[in-house]
């Protein structure tokens, strides 16, 4: 499935809708080039559980955890990781672990580390604004992929060359 976002409006809208049928659980990985707009996503998913102030990358920390009312939700940035084998440091066994939503950016910098996501989402830079591929990696991801789908469709109606081409303009 793939997702054409036009501006940044678009693309924190659209993390906020995922981040409603995601209910606070599973784990997500964000992929695609510096700028991509891996965190201005990952600040519409958080909308969606009430946050409504500035979402940075931890790109630094490594980690940032959300307490959100009933959800614990995990922003992971893994630009910076030297070794896969320092999440074992830093706590991310507990994180995955954990009964909530977990959130990778840069999650081949923890490859054969890492398990693999319910949900991958690849962002890529288009002229305007950003493309999303979304690709389920278990049963889970699978029926966020449907919801997501239905919500779309209920939304708007899709043009045939929309259906055609396999990419979905959100606005």
């Amino acid at each position: 499935m793939q997702v054409q976002l036009n501006n940044e409006e678009a693309q924190v809208a659209f993390g906020e809708a995922l981040g409603r049928i995601l209910q606070g659980r599973g784990l997500v990985y964000l992929e695609g080039e510096l700028g991509a707009g891996k965190t201005t996503l990952t600040r519409g998913i958080l909308r969606a559980y009430g946050h409504l102030g500035a979402v940075k990358s931890p790109t630094y920390t490594l980690v940032e955890p959300y307490d959100l009312g009933a959800q614990r939700i995990y922003h992971l940035d893994l630009y910076r990781l030297a070794d896969p084998e320092e999440l074992e440091f830093i706590g991310g066994r507990d994180v995955l672990a954990d009964d909530a939503l977990s959130i990778v950016e840069w999650p081949s910098r923890g490859e054969g580390w890492l398990p693999e996501p319910d949900l991958r989402l690849r962002l890529e830079l288009a002229d305007p604004g950003r493309l999303i591929s979304l690709a389920a990696g278990s049963d889970q991801g699978e029926r966020i992929l449907t919801a997501l789908q239905r919500r779309i469709s209920n939304v708007s109606k899709l043009s045939s060359d929309q259906l055609e081409s396999g990419v979905i303009q959100w606005k």
